[in-house]
């Protein structure tokens, strides 16, 4: 299939070609090498954790994994972190929601591309009857996406934290929704919460990274699956900083 342009009015051509592109998973793994040294996370766990994170990867469960996100530099932190963690064999096979705009310049897509990137058409850029029916659409791609066996990682909140950077904004429905349709479709996954803390300065290398502990047994409806992953994720976030 021809790689769609992609803006809003493409929705329906770019969503049938994020259904089925895949990565370059060799491609991918020297790239997460590549940010590990770059960035160099500093990676810590919650008690058990890390055993946890590596037997649900063992079992093939099925991960949707919410981070807070406080720079544009967050994803190459991220991936550099999966490359330092249990994470490691999860690399071109997780999924990742990033905003049109990534997609829009030759270069940056396809680094966008390599990492597993599928468009997001955010309510704050289109408006958000504009953006409805391409959101319901990218909720289902991502469900069908990890019944075929890929995990999702997400930045909830949406946009990058500019007030304060040790609490977490308020997360959007859409990975309730997302976990919900995945649950129908008979994945049984997990959530994973990993805080990020860039601590006081400026730099985003060095970053402080801390893993909570999974969740399994998932509440069935949207709003209440939301509320958890908030709450988690606060957790996670305050032991990230903690530990920076």
């Amino acid at each position: 299939m021809q790689r769609p342009e992609v803006i809003l009015e493409n929705a329906d051509e770019v969503y049938a070609y994020y259904l089925a592109h895949q990565q370059n998973r060799l491609q991918s793994k020297a790239s997460y090498a590549y940010l590990a040294r770059k960035y160099a996370p500093r990676v810590t766990y919650a008690p058990g954790a890390k055993e946890q994170l590596r037997d649900l990867i063992a079992s093939n469960t099925r991960l949707i994994i919410s981070i807070d996100h406080l720079s544009q530099d967050d994803p190459y932190t991220v991936a550099a972190t999966a490359w330092r963690s249990p994470l490691r064999p999860t690399i071109g096979r997780t999924r990742v929601l990033a905003k049109d705009e990534l997609f829009l310049e030759e270069k940056q897509r396809k680094k966008v591309d390599m990492m597993g990137g599928i468009p997001v058409f955010r309510g704050k850029n289109h408006g958000i009857r504009a953006v409805n029916a391409a959101g319901q659409t990218m909720m289902d791609l991502c469900a069908e996406r990890m019944r075929r066996g890929d995990n999702l990682a997400i930045f909830p909140e949406g946009t990058c934290n500019l007030e304060d950077p040790t609490r977490v904004q308020a997360v959007g429905s859409g990975i309730g929704h997302v976990t919900s349709r995945s649950m129908k479709l008979g994945v049984r996954p997990a959530l994973i919460f990993l805080g990020l803390s860039y601590g006081p300065g400026e730099t985003t290398t060095g970053a402080s990274m801390f893993f909570d502990s999974p969740v399994v047994d998932i509440p069935d409806r949207p709003g209440e699956i939301t509320r958890l992953v908030r709450a988690r994720m606060q957790d996670a976030l305050d032991r990230a900083v903690e530990n920076y």
